[in-house]
């Protein structure tokens, strides 16, 4: 079950990567992009939080005594979500209100609005840069997770490999003891009768 769990986990790992990258990339994009842009990361968003319930229902399936690292990461997972959604929405303000200025011919040549646009935008990349940092690092760590159990089912098949040809080595032991008993129980019943022969020859003669 941990395995469906984990290449869940990666799938949403790089899904969040790339929504944040697009995102951050929403208010600086040409009208025409931006729109599709946009729809392409609510498309991403809904792919997320599909994954999201899939992971859920790998989680219940655990026994209640190893489920808490799991509802562990659910639990970061899903406010990764939240704060996904709330970026999104401030992205497409900012995208709504660069419209609107369009519309409406305001150049937004005030250095107090700009300052603080910029303002907001540096801080808007900064975050984002940090999420991809944190997706970056879940994604390593899952590929680490998945490295260490192919090698632990390698060593399980090496293992049962060697004790099948134990197995094997045995039975042969085995059927060699057999074969040498048999041949001990001729040579020894050949024995007896050659005595019992040579007894009743004895009391022939005699």
């Amino acid at each position: 079950m941990s395995s469906d769990f984990e290449g869940y986990e990666q799938d949403f790992a790089v899904l969040t990567a790339e929504i944040t990258n697009k995102i951050a990339r929403v208010p600086r994009l040409p009208p025409d992009e931006k729109k599709q842009v946009v729809a392409n990361v609510e498309k991403q968003l809904e792919e997320a939080k599909e994954l999201l319930e899939q992971m859920d229902l790998e989680v219940r399936e655990i026994p209640p005594q190893s489920r808490g690292m799991y509802s562990n990461r659910m639990r970061s997972y899903k406010q990764e979500m939240g704060k996904l959604e709330t970026d999104f929405k401030r992205s497409r303000i900012a995208y709504s209100d660069e419209v609107r200025n369009e519309l409406l011919g305001d150049d937004g040549n005030s250095s107090e609005n700009q300052l603080i646009k910029l303002r907001e935008e540096r801080a808007h990349l900064l975050d984002n840069t940090e999420r991809l940092e944190r997706s970056s690092r879940r994604l390593e760590a899952g590929y680490q997770i998945a490295v260490e159990t192919e090698q632990i089912g390698q060593e399980m098949l090496e293992n049962l490999s060697h004790d099948r040809e134990k197995i094997q080595r045995a039975r042969e032991r085995l059927r060699e003891t057999d074969a040498n008993l048999g041949k001990s129980s001729r040579v020894l019943t050949g024995m007896l009768r050659r005595h019992g022969f040579e007894e009743m020859a004895s009391q022939t003669w005699t």
